[in-house]
């Protein structure tokens, strides 16, 4: 449900209720399994998602996202499996963009079919994509805005105007964006899901999932989650509700500083190609310009050298971190060849984006010009190691 109350506002205070003399100004940790009933009522149960810290974070998401409801558990992909679950069943088809996190795509090509459901990924580069691929039982849209790692930024509102048209269910993943750069039920999306691991949390000390919709939806995914167990522990809601508190400070500055940087990137010797949506020569700078009210801290290059020069730029870091994962405060980097995207073959990775060369950047919060000075370290290994035709 839509709040007065600013995302930033929201995200320090959430919406709570009168506060009285003596109470917290933090709100207490509950760690409990159980709690006491009389038989009467809902049961409160840890695993079912509504201990108080579970509960309270939930909240704060919702009205973050401007939704009736919220769900937070133990990881992302425990987050897409259960809204999957809860919305398709045997003889279902799901339609997904192929610009998705590897973990995702296994998800969708390799577990799903053994459940009798089917997934068709379609290139949405290409004019008319999710019309192509919509079936007759197609119950599922699912799309990443922006896409991880090759950051497009396809238009929520033509997968919400499809997916409403078929009567099917638009489920869009929005770690990369945030609730701060990207307000999606606005554009008609139903299920809005995070890997509250990353930006969420925001400090690189916890593992959560959290999807946001409907309260029937919402709901019926809660229910998926009390058979398969992935509730979220309290302490890790307790923490997630901490690293919130600051979303608004963290995003924006990440905001800053991946624009800056990319701009000061595009066109250095070593490099190939810069990604991020912020930028004119990003393919879909428009549609990304509408949408989002940030551009995001994420963004990658393609180093000259191809994963010979890859490897001599991550090497050559040493500000910036080699790790599989994103959001934090610290600036990290990654290669999906050796990461998210290992299971794919070299040219199953160029074909949607991911030639080798390419590494991807989360950039933190630590000052601009220490950040700028590690790229140049990295990039003056790629042209020390390669060849004179480095550009």
């Amino acid at each position: 449900m839509p709040n007065e109350r600013m995302p930033g506002t929201i995200a320090v205070h959430g919406v709570e209720g009168a506060r009285h003399p003596g109470d917290p100004l933090v709100p207490p940790l509950v760690q409990s399994s159980s709690f006491l009933g009389s038989g009467e009522g809902e049961l409160l149960y840890t695993r079912y998602g509504n201990n108080p810290n579970q509960l309270q974070v939930a909240e704060k998401l919702a009205a973050l996202e401007g939704t009736e409801a919220a769900l937070v558990l133990g990881s992302g992909m425990g987050a897409i499996a259960m809204t999957c679950l809860a919305t398709v069943q045997s003889g279902d088809h799901i339609l997904a963009s192929q610009d998705l996190y590897g973990a995702t795509r296994q998800l969708f090509e390799h577990e799903f079919p053994s459940r009798g459901i089917e997934t068709t990924m379609v290139d949405l580069s290409q004019p008319g994509g999710w019309e192509r691929g919509l079936r007759a039982n197609t119950r599922l849209l699912y799309l990443e805005i922006p896409a991880n790692p090759t950051l497009r930024v396809y238009d929520p509102r033509v997968a919400s105007a499809v997916a409403h048209e078929a009567g099917a269910v638009l489920a869009i993943d929005a770690t990369f964006a945030s609730p701060v750069n990207l307000q999606a039920s606005q554009f008609g999306v139903d299920l809005i899901i995070h890997s509250a691991t990353k930006y969420l949390g925001g400090h690189s000390d916890l593992i959560a999932g959290a999807v946001c919709g409907s309260r029937k939806a919402i709901e019926g995914i809660r229910g998926m989650m009390k058979l398969y167990g992935p509730s979220i522990d309290p302490h890790t809601a307790w923490l997630l509700n901490r690293g919130l508190r600051t979303l608004g400070l963290r995003v924006r500055q990440q905001n800053a500083q991946a624009l800056e940087l990319a701009r000061w990137l595009e066109g250095r010797k070593g490099v190939r190609t810069v990604i991020y949506p912020g930028l004119p020569s990003h393919p879909d700078h428009r549609c990304a310009a509408e949408v989002l009210s940030g551009f995001g801290g994420m963004m990658a290059v393609v180093v000259a050298g191809g994963a010979d020069g890859a490897d001599r730029f991550t090497e050559a870091l040493e500000l910036a971190l080699v790790a599989p994962s994103l959001g934090g405060v610290e600036t990290l980097v990654s290669q999906p060849r050796l990461t998210s995207h290992v299971g794919l073959s070299e040219e199953d990775r160029a074909r949607i984006g991911i030639p080798d060369g390419f590494v991807r950047l989360s950039i933190g919060v630590e000052d601009i010009e220490d950040l700028r000075q590690d790229l140049q370290r990295g990039l003056d290994a790629v042209i020390d190691g390669g060849s004179s035709t480095v550009v």
